[in-house]
């Protein structure tokens, strides 16, 4: 959600705006790679009171499929098209992924917990939604460097 993190990968991605998608949640429930940490996952759950809230690009082609070959399309994640709501009342499709490879055990580290939360304030998300991401328990990560190379994008 961090447009740092997106335009670091995609630097001509563009922000159209902030989406609501209903029935499903947020959660960090996603295998990482190493199978020692939780990714995001949209959870579908059919109960029209869960709501996540997320931010919607414009990418193309070619950078979509850079951000699947990065996102893992087709081994951790999944893709599907949504239909998303826009604050200002458009109801855009949209192309989110979704995790496939589950474990309820994992929790994610702080760094990427933090791409997360600070996606979230920088788009002016509501704030009981930040206080949602932020409830999320995190794990320190012993790699040390991975750490200080993925938060130092905001420096």
């Amino acid at each position: 959600m961090a447009s740092h993190r997106l335009l670091q990968r995609l630097p001509r991605a563009l922000h159209v705006e902030v989406g609501i998608l209903t029935g499903h949640r947020l959660n960090f429930r996603k295998k990482d790679d190493a199978g020692l940490s939780a990714k995001c996952d949209i959870e579908l759950t059919d109960d029209h009171s869960d709501e996540v809230i997320g931010v919607v690009y414009q990418i193309s082609i070619d950078d979509k499929q850079t951000l699947d070959q990065i996102e893992g399309l087709g081994s951790g994640y999944d893709e599907k098209i949504v239909q998303v709501t826009t604050l200002s009342g458009n109801i855009l499709s949209s192309v989110t992924y979704f995790a496939i490879d589950i474990d309820h055990s994992l929790i994610p580290y702080h760094w990427y917990k933090q791409h997360v939360l600070r996606g979230a304030i920088e788009h002016g998300l509501p704030a009981d939604y930040i206080s949602k991401i932020e409830s999320f328990e995190s794990q320190e990560d012993t790699d040390e460097r991975r750490s200080h190379r993925e938060l130092s994008i905001y420096l």
